[in-house]
């Protein structure tokens, strides 16, 4: 099946860039894209537990950290003007970084990139032939978007679709969280299972701390919480603004082979830069 990969998997997959140029890469674009709390705490707008509230509200919120800062009167609009000029003026592309770093050529990169949209075209084409027809297609659909929007404040990584799952993705997941809800006649179900070397790094951005202080029960704790925080979108998606439902808390009992083994469960194996996970929808 095809899958699609992000620039620098793709780069490392064809034998253009090393593992230590793609890591070099990466740390660079992280210092070059710090996120606008930890811009506004290096200029003293805020302190780390001013940025730090911010940052909870969004979770439950689905808004921009500006917004909400001015909102709480945290920062005023010149301020916020600053930071968000600071941030794009610092921002660069990981292709440019790796020609930065000498590790391709620009010409190099251009004949990549293309290449490079080309599989993610056959990738993404792929995945709604998968998916087309499926009783759950548009839920699908919904909670991948949902992913999208909210993985790089969450877990501080992109993420994108790259194919349905099979049965050996479905196996090499050693954790996996879920929450149910049920609205009436229909219930709804969201699920991610992944690795624990995965599911501790989500549990560090998710949380701001570090591997150290992330032990296994706090790793699969932070998951259920990016769970029950992404089904919080979905039904904001999905179901009616008045429609009563009751939410169950995560649960962590049945692994990911056990949920998409249902005929109403959809598995979707996504990627992000925190590492592989499946996405299972119901």
């Amino acid at each position: 099946t095809m899958a699609a990969k992000f620039l620098g998997q793709f780069l490392l997959e064809r034998g253009t860039i090393t593992s230590a140029q793609l890591l070099a890469a990466l740390d660079a674009q992280r210092a070059s894209n710090p996120l606008l709390g930890e811009l506004a705490v290096h200029h003293r707008m805020l302190d780390a537990a001013q940025a730090r509230r911010i940052n909870e509200r969004q979770r439950a919120e689905d808004r921009r950290f500006g917004d909400i800062a001015l909102e709480m009167g945290l920062l005023d609009a010149g301020q916020l003007d600053v930071l968000l000029t600071a941030q794009k003026k610092g921002r660069k592309l990981f292709g440019q970084i790796l020609v930065e770093q000498g590790a391709v050529s620009a010409e190099l990169l251009d004949a990549e990139l293309v290449a490079h949209r080309r599989d993610l075209d056959e990738a993404n084409h792929a995945l709604a032939l998968g998916i087309a027809g499926h009783t759950l297609a548009d839920m699908a659909t919904s909670t991948i978007r949902v992913c999208n929007r909210l993985f790089p404040r969450l877990a501080g990584s992109q993420c994108q679709a790259s194919g349905i799952a099979d049965d050996a993705v479905l196996d090499a997941c050693d954790v996996t969280a879920h929450v149910r809800i049920d609205a009436g006649s229909e219930s709804l179900l969201v699920g991610v299972g992944c690795s624990r070397a995965t599911a501790r790094a989500m549990a560090c951005s998710l949380l701001s701390i570090t591997p150290e202080e992330c032990d296994e029960e706090l790793a699969i704790d932070a998951l259920g919480e990016l769970v029950n925080v992404l089904m919080g979108y979905v039904v904001r998606d999905t179901l009616a603004e008045d429609a009563s439902y009751r939410a169950y808390p995560p649960s962590t009992a049945l692994s990911a082979a056990d949920l998409a083994s249902s005929r109403s469960t959809l598995a979707l194996s996504m990627a992000s830069q925190r590492g592989d996970f499946v996405l299972i929808v119901g």
